[in-house]
């Protein structure tokens, strides 16, 4: 995995890294942005010698506000789109920005958030002709080189503005089935509105372009997350209907969950079409390698959710109201893998500027759960890390796989916490007595500041990387949890409600212990590729 050399340890493997997604970064109105936090933000890092900022899925979210159910697997979320820097560049007045929709400062605004960005497309639109004729050369050349997705993404968002946000197998018929008499009518018709969504995504992509190569400098690598399914109502299944569990009228044949397990009797159901490997297979994986090459032009590192998917997945019949009738089915996760590994290696032997151990995918596999022995072979033949969690760790058992003293050689990413988790605090707070001894017993001493005992546990355990989430540096309570699964209401929404600058202490406190156990680089040195062991 990509991570900076150490100036003690010579190109050392050993480093550390924060989670915090982008809604959460303080100083604009209703959602944090690529602007000049995110800057700061990667400058603060760097300065600690951290070698890595962990993001969740950067794609448009659901009405919920969750980024792991997109309209859209390859678009950035309008909310980040900084309309300061927007002023700066010239692409907007200052006056542009006097009328826009605000929101609160100390929350993700979810209404607040859509309008605004809606409202930022339309003065972008407006401003659009009187751009120099270069600018417009460079957005038509990157529009035709992003067309195998861009185009339908703009149809699908435009369509489900006119539609009133209504699913699109409710539309009428001759859109819901891609007729291409009524694709035609639309793109002549609505002009406007598609170049202002494939406006709005050419200045994310400039913006986070400008963000990742700052990163880049600065020796700071950002790891990001790509969800294994992709929303049944989301332009990437409107599109491609057939490699998905769909039928012509958009109902499900089959739908994505997880089998009866210890929390619940009838299982999770997801209510997302899974794929129909077959047709992958006669195209080689077309989409698929789409989606994850542009996940990884975009992002250092990226975690692949749901990762015991690609050996089998629980299918559920698609009328089914509970996942307990499902049935395991095989993936053809080795040769995806080994299409994409073969892909990436020859992009990496035509790139003069990498080391030689650059084939390795830079993919992390989310292996939590009960995971089989033919999943973790399929990580293990592509040399993927797997995934620990210490909040997983305290169940009294000697051999739980989450203990650091159970971790099988380096490769590994640990992590306090994720976004799913109660945070560091929240969780000791409802740990059971004798859990709560476990603990102490591991960290040899009393539990005071749970989230920073249980990140020195991770910083000195084997696995390569340690993350911790920001809200366990800050010490702080489950009011700052970011998501509870199995809830549709009051996720996502957290926000730092102080400066980046006033993050030196936590973050300086994170680099004191990272030294300690050697998995802190020198600020500013980019990054090498380190291999691991299992």
């Amino acid at each position: 995995m990509p991570v900076p050399s150490g100036p003690d340890h010579g190109p050392s493997s050993r480093h550390c890294g924060v989670l915090l997604h982008p809604t959460a970064l303080p100083g604009t109105p209703c959602c944090g942005t690529f602007g000049m936090a995110a800057r700061q933000w990667i400058d603060q890092l760097a300065a600690a010698g951290i070698a890595a900022w962990q993001l969740l899925p950067l794609a448009p979210t659901d009405g919920t506000g969750s980024p792991y159910s997109s309209p859209s697997g390859f678009a950035l979320n309008p909310w980040f789109l900084d309309a300061d820097e927007l002023v700066d560049e010239g692409f907007l007045d200052p006056v542009d920005l006097e009328t826009l929709p605000s929101g609160s400062f100390e929350r993700l605004d979810l209404e607040a958030a859509r309008l605004r960005a809606a409202a930022l497309g339309e003065r972008l639109l407006k401003r659009w002709s009187a751009q120099s004729l270069e600018r417009q050369q460079a957005f038509a050349s990157w529009r035709r080189q992003e067309d195998d997705w861009l185009r339908d993404h703009c149809r699908f968002m435009v369509l489900r503005d006119r539609q009133g946000q209504q699913p699109w197998w409710t539309w009428p018929r001759a859109l819901a089935r891609r007729g291409r008499l009524a694709l035609r009518q639309l793109d002549r018709e609505a002009c406007g509105p598609l170049l202002q969504e494939a406006l709005v995504q050419w200045q994310l992509q400039r913006q986070w372009q400008l963000l990742h190569q700052h990163a880049r400098t600065q020796g700071v690598r950002l790891i990001g997350d790509l969800p294994f399914y992709v929303a049944h109502d989301s332009a990437d299944v409107w599109a491609n209907r057939r490699l998905f569990s769909v039928r012509a009228d958009g109902s499900l044949t089959e739908q994505s969950g997880v089998p009866p397990d210890y929390f619940s009797d009838t299982g999770q159901l997801w209510g997302t079409p899974v794929y129909r490997w077959s047709l992958h297979r006669l195209t080689g994986f077309r989409w698929w390698m789409r989606r994850l090459e542009r996940q990884m032009q975009l992002l250092d590192l990226l975690r692949l959710d749901h990762f015991r998917a690609l050996e089998s997945y629980w299918s559920v019949a698609g009328q089914a109201e509970t996942a307990q009738e499902g049935r395991w089915r095989p993936s053809p996760g080795v040769a995806l893998l080994a299409t994409l590994q073969a892909r990436w290696q020859r992009q990496q032997a035509g790139n003069s500027s990498s080391s030689a151990s650059a084939s390795a995918l830079p993919l992390i596999a989310e292996d939590l759960g009960v995971i089989t022995p033919e999943v973790e072979a399929l990580r293990d033949r592509f040399a993927l890390p797997g995934m620990k969690i210490l909040q997983f760790a305290f169940d009294g058992k000697p051999d739980n796989p989450y203990l650091p003293a159970n971790y099988l050689g380096d490769h590994w990413v640990v992590y306090t916490g994720t976004h799913d988790n109660a945070t560091c605090l929240g969780w000791w707070r409802n740990l059971e007595e004798d859990q709560r001894r476990q603990v102490g017993e591991l960290v040899g001493h009393t539990i005071d500041a749970p989230g920073w005992q249980l990140l020195e546990l991770a910083l000195g355990s084997s696995a390569q990387l340690a993350v911790v989430p920001l809200q366990d540096l800050l010490h702080l309570d489950d009011q700052a949890r970011f998501n509870t699964p199995g809830t549709a209401s009051g996720n996502w929404t957290w926000r730092l409600s102080q400066p980046i600058a006033s993050l030196d202490d936590p973050l300086q406190g994170l680099q004191g212990l990272a030294k300690r156990y050697g998995r802190t680089g020198e600020p500013g040195v980019p990054g090498a590729v380190a291999g691991g062991s299992r």
